[in-house]
């Protein structure tokens, strides 16, 4: 990247089956938000419903945090995670487009866009994502996460990271441990 490209905004995507997809993007919310960044996080799967320890310290730190979902797919009936795919989208269509912030991170995205229990592409449009992604404002840096990463999104990224696991201690039957995934 030259000078002249520094300013832009980049789209980074964390994907792959391993851990530390959203965790990588917590850190950059961070580190921009310590050099006078905007930033703005959407999740959209995380329901607002339950207490996660990011929105906790989010809150402290000042960084904006919407958690747009309703939980996992197998927790509600399609229609309600439908619904709220549609709303969250719209809302970050809106955020992002809007330039208000200089980062916005589009957390779990990946796995909304990669659904396949029920059908989402009349309420979440790969093509409404990659035309948003395309005409954001230019000092727009636009953070991807989740599982599946559609082929159509790693093609425009400037940076993707793939999380691939080794071992985990679920595999031990150690289930969600506190302060660590929530």
């Amino acid at each position: 990247m030259n000078k002249a490209d520094n300013k832009r905004g980049l789209l980074l995507v964390y994907t792959g089956d391993g851990k530390g997809k959203t965790t990588a993007a917590l850190g950059l919310a961070v580190r921009a938000t310590g050099r006078g960044k905007r930033v703005l996080m959407i999740q959209f799967i995380k329901s607002p419903e339950r207490t996660y320890g990011e929105k906790i310290i989010f809150d402290r730190l000042g960084i904006e945090m919407v958690q747009k979902g309703v939980g996992f797919t197998w927790t509600k009936t399609p229609e309600e995670h439908r619904k709220a795919l549609q709303e969250a989208w719209c809302f970050a269509r809106e955020k992002v487009l809007g330039g208000e912030y200089d980062v916005v991170i589009l957390d779990e995205l990946n796995n909304a866009l990669a659904i396949d229990r029920f059908p989402i592409d009349d309420v979440l449009p790969l093509a409404d994502v990659l035309e948003t992604v395309r005409n954001r404002p230019r000092h727009v840096h636009l953070v991807i996460t989740g599982r599946s990463a559609k082929p159509e999104i790693t093609e425009m990224a400037d940076l993707v990271t793939e999380m691939k696991p080794i071992k985990h201690y679920y595999d031990e039957g150690i289930p969600a441990v506190l302060g660590v995934e929530y």
